[in-house]
């Protein structure tokens, strides 16, 4: 039986990427009691077939995936959602009284920051054996059980040819004409990959270009790629999954909008992905360890790839959404996953340049 809790806004992101060091510090503190009821020490020595999982990915993508968890492995399942970076914050500040058995992160920086703290076991090769270096931890204690490219979303009337690059979105010819969501989760994402692969000058050198340049904010992703679908902006920044949602939902033909893969290594073609780890003081281990296999089994990958449009990671299952190119194919910029734990320092640019 699952008790979500109500899910938080991605202000919360902003809040909590600042809270993640202090809170890193002060990791062996107690925990506060939970809206489950039970208290630290409760969790901590769970039964094997109990399972706590704190998601920071969306309620209602996710909860179906999680009943069949429930059910294949006969593991009573209760999850606590949030921001992935909140959850991370409050995982941290319980320490070694964490209500958590399993962390489900929607991006990798969260999880990096777990790891760098100590606080997630490592994980069997059985299950690391099923994914790519590329989307696994460094130490080898999460996974990405699915992965979503960055793209650039163009109206193809405004914008016959999109910009190959992030770099150009910046150019005069663009003025006014581009849509972002600064305060989500992926958007910052993508700037921590930014700072990793080109540093941090030319990182916020962009970012205050942007806003030099016009550049118009929304709340969400699928508020961009609405935007940009009424012609409201020529070009917005986006996850790839949004625009197959959305001709899946309506129809090809009536979508306006058009998605560009960016070549070349482009730090605006970031394949970030969404993954779990293991806590290492949940006192859930068994459960947790049959989750994440549950989670690469072919039914979960399926559902990844047919459900949320997202990329399979696991291997053995490929997706079959029509135009959808093949992960192999994408050019993606090479990065460590796990560097991009770096989130605090992502929001104090993004206030610097004026975007948050």
């Amino acid at each position: 039986m699952r008790r979500p809790l109500a899910r938080r806004g991605t202000a919360a992101f902003a809040i909590s990427a600042l809270l993640l060091p202090v809170l890193a510090a002060c990791g062996s503190t107690d925990a506060t009691s939970g809206k489950d009821g039970k208290d630290g020490e409760a969790a901590a020595t769970g039964a094997a077939d109990e399972l706590v999982i704190y998601s920071g990915r969306n309620e209602e993508l996710i909860s179906p995936i999680l009943a069949q968890l429930e059910k294949a492995t006969g593991t009573k399942v209760e999850v606590r959602y949030g921001d992935s970076a909140e959850l991370a914050a409050q995982i941290l500040e319980e320490g070694d009284r964490t209500k958590a058995g399993l962390f489900f992160s929607q991006d990798a920086g969260a999880l990096g920051a777990l790891s760098q703290a100590g606080m997630l076991a490592k994980l069997p090769e059985k299950s690391l054996d099923k994914v790519d270096t590329a989307f696994r931890g460094g130490a080898d204690d999460w996974i990405g059980v699915s992965g979503r490219s960055r793209v650039i979303a163009y109206h193809p009337e405004q914008a016959p040819k999109a910009p190959d690059s992030v770099h150009d979105l910046v150019k005069p010819e663009w003025k006014g004409k581009v849509g972002y969501a600064p305060t989500n989760a992926s958007f910052q994402a993508f700037v921590t990959g930014m700072r990793v692969l080109e540093g941090d000058e030319t990182t916020l050198k962009w970012l205050k270009d942007l806003k030099a340049n016009d550049a118009k904010q929304y709340p969400k992703n699928g508020a961009v790629l609405d935007a940009v679908d009424t012609g409201e902006v020529s070009l917005g920044l986006i996850n790839h999954y949004y625009w197959y949602e959305k001709v899946a939902e309506v129809g090809a033909d009536k979508v306006n909008a058009k998605i560009h893969f960016l070549p070349g290594g482009d730090p605006g073609a970031l394949i970030n992905a969404a993954g779990v780890g293991v806590l290492k003081n949940g006192g859930q281990g068994e459960a947790a360890e049959k989750a994440v296999d549950f989670l690469l089994s072919d039914e979960a990958q399926t559902y990844f790839a047919t459900e949320t449009f997202e990329y399979p990671l696991a291997s053995g299952v490929t997706s079959t959404v029509p135009d959808l190119p093949a992960l192999a194919t994408l050019k993606a910029p090479e990065i460590d996953l796990g560097k991009l734990e770096s989130l605090q320092q992502t929001l104090e640019m993004l206030k610097e340049a004026g975007l948050v």
